[in-house]
């Protein structure tokens, strides 16, 4: 395939095209994926496909790129002042769990770290698009927490990282090795709870444990 052109053409089959080439990206990385197999499952020609993303590494990366899009689009704003600690807590540990647990979220990582000499900058996005926002959206809470009294924390970016550690737990890992297929609910939410006890016995101010009203 020729050099990567800057921008990819858009058309009535550019969709199509993105999608089959997702499947393929995530299911077999970039180095296994081919392009015939990428045509085929998009259900175009290769000329089409060609015509579309004259490179396979545009092609790569726009599927990376509308991924990370999705991914932001699903961030949420952590409820503050209006309810305890706790419950925003909680509220907090099954989003951070959404994204990590989810289907792109482990496939991407495996290829950001497949891929990270080929691409250096797709790590960058991904983390961006996904972890960074969620440690933003924490450490913006803890701030406001720590402001009305309701926690104990100095450093807001440090607690945010413990949080969202002591949520995945091993999940992630067993996702990410192929020990399990999926984490059901009941599961993330054990787990979600019991980091929130973790954490609160560390950052909470007097009083905060306590169960609302």
């Amino acid at each position: 395939m020729n050099q990567p052109a800057a921008i990819p053409r858009k058309g009535r089959k550019y969709d199509q095209v993105l999608q089959g080439a997702r499947d393929v990206f995530m299911a077999e990385g970039f180095e296994g994926a081919s392009v015939d197999e990428i045509a085929r499952r998009a259900g175009v020609s290769k000329a089409t496909l060609y015509s579309y993303f004259p490179d396979k590494r545009l092609l790569f990366m726009e599927v990376a790129r509308h991924g990370c899009a999705r991914q932001a689009d699903t961030t949420v704003t952590i409820s503050a002042g209006c309810c305890s600690p706790k419950i925003a807590l909680r509220e907090a540990g099954l989003h951070v769990l959404s994204v990590i647990l989810s289907e792109f979220g482990v496939k991407m990582f495996r290829i950001c770290v497949a891929e990270a000499d080929r691409f250096p900058d797709l790590g960058r996005r991904f983390y961006e698009s996904g972890p960074a926002t969620i440690r933003t959206q924490l450490r913006e809470y803890f701030a406001g927490a720590t402001e009305r009294g309701e926690l104990l924390i100095e450093d807001m970016d440090l607690a945010a990282d413990q949080f969202a550690e002591l949520c995945r737990a091993d999940m992630f890992l067993r996702l990410l090795f192929n020990i399990d297929a999926e984490i059901g609910q009941a599961e993330r939410e054990r787990v979600v709870d019991a980091a929130i006890k973790t954490f609160l016995a560390r950052y909470s101010a007097a009083d905060t444990n306590a169960e609302p009203n």
